[in-house]
């Protein structure tokens, strides 16, 4: 009865054991998914901030065409560029999309900066000055959220790549995320500056 008793007792010590590490591992499986969970929906808010800027900078650019336009009735190519990348903005969806238009009215918003330069009278409208400074201000908050954007998806690429999270990751079938980066090797260099 006695050596019963010590194999009932040590095999109930067993089970018991089996039940906490399970319980432990359940605990960590769900509190490692929530925070994968969290993670990409800050992420996710983080790219939505910069769709908030490129909205704003896109409604801002049909009155800075309007105004331009005015003083530079021939350089209707410029502003027929700035328009088609406008509206690729528009009718993006994927964040990779998103990504490649904004790409490319960035580019197409350097060939109109250059326009305004050639008109010294342009650059003296009070109008015409009022909305270079929203555009700027816009351009620096949108600049300060791809900064917070890549500093999340960092934050999330490591995460779901380092063990034993990745387990937890793959399940959940999370992929590495792009960073928001310049296509443009143009963007990348020094700015001359020259009066």
């Amino acid at each position: 009865m006695n050596l019963l008793l010590s194999t009932g007792a040590i095999a109930g010590i067993v089970v018991g054991a089996v039940a906490l590490v399970v319980l432990i591992f359940v605990i960590w499986w769900f509190s490692t998914r929530n925070k994968i969970v969290r993670m990409r929906n800050q992420m996710e808010n983080a790219f939505h901030d910069i769709d908030i800027y490129l909205k704003k900078r896109f409604d801002l650019i049909p009155n800075l065409v309007e105004t331009v336009k005015g003083y530079a009735k021939h350089e209707s190519e410029t502003f027929q560029k700035v328009t088609e990348a406008r509206s690729k903005v528009q009718n993006a969806v994927t964040p990779a999309e998103k990504l490649e238009a904004n790409a490319e009215l960035t580019q197409s918003l350097r060939s109109f900066n250059a326009v305004f330069e050639k008109y010294p009278e342009l650059k003296a409208n009070a109008n015409f000055i009022d909305l270079q400074h929203q555009l700027k201000s816009i351009e620096t908050e949108l600049s300060q959220s791809r900064k917070y954007y890549n500093a999340t998806v960092r934050q999330f690429n490591t995460y779901i790549q380092t063990f034993p999270p990745c387990i937890v990751a793959k399940s959940m079938h999370c992929e590495q995320q792009p960073y928001f980066e310049l296509d443009d090797p143009e963007e990348r260099r020094n700015v001359k500056v020259s009066f």
